[in-house]
């Protein structure tokens, strides 16, 4: 699918600033995922676009074996391993398992950039009848707790010096679950607030695919714009760190059964 939509994903260097800078929601989401499916242990379940393994790591907490997939090597590479979990190589559209071999599937921070029609059909094959499929996502508000001024920095100067790449819906529709063989049993919204210096926020902008897009297009050197962002943030932290605002959405999706 030609839409403009670029895999900003394989560059080593931008694999390992997500490797150490993003933050650990993900344990989180699956407690929800417990509570939302009422299954405290899934069998085998699949982590899909895993990317460092961060959120692989975390659903080993409510599936005893984890399959994690991802399209990019160079991320693949700075995952951690892990006794339960089985990595490798693999777009989201077509996987190497056999059909109805997973009891969970998620895909965290990821769906926006699939051919998602076709991922969803994929899913459907490799999911057990009545077996579910999770997409959630994250992302910064652009906002800080002890400072309500940062705002105007986060959503408006930064998104101005980095303007958003490309990408799809981040949500899942009726429409679209249905045609690939899921009904939507539901939807919710989470926040997490994440503690943070300015080298720490700064890292952290330093893996969003807006400055990825920048600095790997030749735009902006990693360097400058890690000096943009530091002095730019900086001015708003009145101790050495501050309190931001994450938050997202889960769609709860079921296989249907014949």
């Amino acid at each position: 699918m030609n839409d403009g939509i670029q895999n900003l994903f394989v560059h080593r260097t931008a694999a390992q600033r997500y490797a150490t800078a993003r933050p650990y929601f993900h344990p989180l989401v699956m407690d929800k995922i417990v509570q939302f499916t009422k299954v405290a242990k899934f069998a085998r379940a699949i982590d899909i676009a895993c990317g460092t393994g961060l959120s692989s790591r975390a659903l080993t907490e409510i599936a005893s074996q984890v399959d994690a997939v991802d399209i990019s090597a160079e991320m693949l590479a700075e995952a951690e391993s892990h006794e339960r979990i089985c990595y490798q190589v693999s777009p989201a559209e077509h996987t190497p398992f056999d059909a109805a071999f997973f009891e969970l599937a998620t895909v965290g921070l990821a769906f926006h950039w699939f051919d998602q029609a076709a991922f969803l059909r994929e899913a459907k094959r490799i999911l057990r009848p009545g077996s579910w499929l999770v997409v959630y996502n994250s992302g910064f508000f652009g906002e800080m707790v002890e400072n309500p001024a940062f705002r105007e920095w986060g959503r408006d100067l930064y998104q101005q010096q980095f303007p958003t790449p490309a990408r799809r819906a981040f949500g899942v529709t009726s429409e679209l679950a249905e045609a690939a063989g899921f009904s939507l049993a539901g939807n919710e919204s989470f926040t997490h607030l994440e503690t943070m210096t300015v080298q720490q926020l700064t890292s952290y902008l330093l893996t969003q695919t807006n400055v990825i897009a920048a600095v790997e297009s030749g735009t902006m050197p990693l360097a400058e714009a890690a000096r943009w962002i530091s002095d730019g943030a900086a001015p708003y932290f009145r101790d050495q760190s501050g309190t931001m605002k994450f938050g997202g959405t889960i769609c709860y999706l079921r296989a249907a059964r014949p």
